[in-house]
């Protein structure tokens, strides 16, 4: 497997909640099978002060308790995440999905409880002499500092847990991210494809194995698939795109397997956020088209959505032009108005009617005007000009359109 591929699928394991909890019950496990191994290092006194009587009324306080807060905070939980994905968008489900406060506190819990279960199982079979029995006992002492910091993490996690603000937080630094890792390596690293290049004659194209949506493109394993010859590659495609099994996904040029140059592309069920820079964008978007829906009614959500759209654009500056890291590789690249068309054309649509939003939304598009960006402005002042005329066809009251081409 390709280091950047492995690397993914580290970090994607990393921020997964059974992954966590299996990690903290593997540590809780180990930790009550290796506790003999310490008892000849325990002195005689502790041993008549700390024995099994004095550790075990604790641990079976520990195991009943542990089970029923880790049920507790399961359940809470489900239902936070599940209020964030019906208030929200869907998507928000599997964002918070990846909220390692949440994984690390569960796994504590799920870890605090395996691990006194187990030592009372060790203790019960002789497994434990009074010497170990210390050392569990010191072990004991951490786990209830761990359970207290835990709870206390908790307490105050939940605070915020699945309320609009904190889903709405977490999209737009999900979306400054990887906005920011993209514009870092325009291209992925390879070479700007310029808007209706020609494929070059004698080329092959390089089909998707399987449909979905393309999550990864490892650049790195793609180029060394070119070889040593003269291969190049366009790549008809980028990450966040929905592709059937079959689609052209690139077209190579040279001495170049095109089934092999397909591994170097990741799919999946879903859109991340890994290389797609689109999907933060799309999602606060979403988030606020769901608060205009007659059923929510909300422009309030909406309008803290435009706020925050308009500050993560226009912190954009144009990439430059950086020597590509691999010349041998062209890439559709992200534009502006890509960015503005996600963030803003459907968001208009549906807060025609709203004078507030709608003009806010104006106001907006007119500040990323004044974009150092010239592509940026351009397609900001665009837009505007689409907002500016569903406010005028919609809006039935002078005032409201007037107040609207102020803004």
């Amino acid at each position: 497997m390709r280091p950047r591929k492995l690397l993914m699928l580290l970090k994607r394991v990393s921020r997964n909640l059974v992954a966590r909890i299996l990690l903290g019950a593997l540590v809780a496990f180990v930790t009550a099978l290796v506790a003999p191994l310490f008892e000849g290092l325990i002195p005689k006194d502790l041993q008549d002060r700390f024995g099994s009587d004095a550790v075990m009324p604790i641990l079976s306080i520990l195991a009943s308790t542990m089970l029923t807060v880790t049920t507790f905070s399961l359940s809470v939980m489900v239902q936070a995440f599940q209020t964030a994905a019906n208030s929200a968008t869907p998507r928000a489900y599997r964002l918070h999905l990846n909220d390692t406060t949440t994984q690390t506190v569960l796994a504590t819990f799920t870890g605090a409880f395996l691990f006194s279960l187990t030592a009372i199982v060790m203790f019960r079979a002789g497994f434990y002499s009074e010497s170990a029995a210390v050392v569990i006992f010191g072990v004991t002492v951490v786990v209830i500092a761990l359970i207290i910091l835990a709870i206390i993490r908790w307490i105050d996690h939940l605070s915020s847990l699945g309320s609009m603000d904190d889903t709405l937080s977490k999209v737009e630094a999900q979306a400054r991210e990887t906005l920011a890792r993209i514009f870092e390596r325009p291209a992925l690293g390879g070479v700007p494809l310029a808007a209706g290049a020609e494929m070059p004659s004698g080329t092959v194209p390089v089909r998707a194995p399987r449909g979905g949506y393309v999550q990864l493109i490892d650049m790195a394993a793609l180029n060394d698939m070119l070889g040593d010859a003269s291969a190049h590659i366009v790549l008809a495609t980028s990450p966040g795109r929905h592709v059937v099994k079959g689609a052209v996904i690139g077209h190579v040029l040279g001495d170049a397997n095109p089934e092999q140059l397909a591994n170097a592309f990741t799919f999946g069920e879903i859109r991340t956020a890994e290389q797609d820079a689109r999907f933060g964008v799309i999602v606060l978007n979403e988030i606020a088209v769901r608060a205009l829906s007659p059923g929510i009614n909300d422009p309030g959500t909406a309008i803290d959505v435009i706020h925050r759209l308009s500050r993560v654009l226009s912190d954009l500056r144009h990439p430059g032009n950086p020597p590509p890291e691999f010349p041998r590789i062209e890439v559709p690249v992200l534009h502006p108005a890509d960015l503005i068309e996600d963030g803003f054309a459907s968001l208009i649509r549906a807060g025609r009617e709203h004078p507030e939003v709608i003009g806010l939304a104006v106001e907006a598009l007119g500040q990323l005007e004044g974009s150092d960006w010239p592509e940026m402005a351009n397609e900001a002042k665009s837009m505007r000009g689409y907002a500016l005329r569903h406010a005028k066809e919609v809006l039935s009251l002078r005032d409201d359109r007037d107040a609207v081409a102020r803004s």
